[in-house]
């Protein structure tokens, strides 16, 4: 697993560097034709590696609730994001994912409640099929990431 982890903070270290390229104003427009912004993205996908690793595990997550049901599944930017929120949402790209490494290796994740996802209707029977599903997850919001990045310089 110390690959899917690597590849993982390779991928947040290009979504930080994403919101250091960025104003925020950026970083928080929604351009025509798409339903939310880069930063709320980013926030998403620090919310769903949390809720796939951790909730499904019938383990606490480090996320505030707030935070959680700002940026999970079916949500949208409800308003702009303050540059303290963005600084947040940065930090939380390495200290959450450095935490549910670090519980990996420590054998927390014991249990696993089964669960279907929309994106690809495969279904997560343990945290390593959850760890491999998040790569697979982030991916996708990356691309959609450039894809809002695109609209934003025009």
């Amino acid at each position: 697993m110390e690959f899917t982890f690597q590849v993982l903070n390779n991928t947040r270290a290009i979504l930080a560097k994403i919101i250091d390229d960025n104003s925020l104003k950026d970083l928080n427009k929604i351009p025509k034709g798409f339903n939310n912004n880069i930063i709320w993205n980013i926030a998403h996908i620090v919310v769903s590696e949390q809720l796939l690793a951790y909730k499904l595990s019938g383990l606490p997550s480090i996320l505030s609730d707030e935070m959680i049901d700002k940026y999970r599944k079916d949500t949208k930017p409800e308003s702009e994001v303050t540059q303290d929120e963005v600084n947040q949402i940065k930090g939380l790209l390495f200290t959450a994912l450095e935490n549910t490494k670090t519980d990996y290796k420590n054998g927390i994740f014991k249990t696993y409640n089964a669960y279907t996802v929309s994106t690809t209707g495969n279904t997560l029977n343990n945290i390593d099929e959850a760890l491999q599903f998040i790569l697979t997850h982030e991916g996708i919001h990356y691309g959609y990431i450039l894809a809002l990045l695109k609209a934003v310089k025009n």
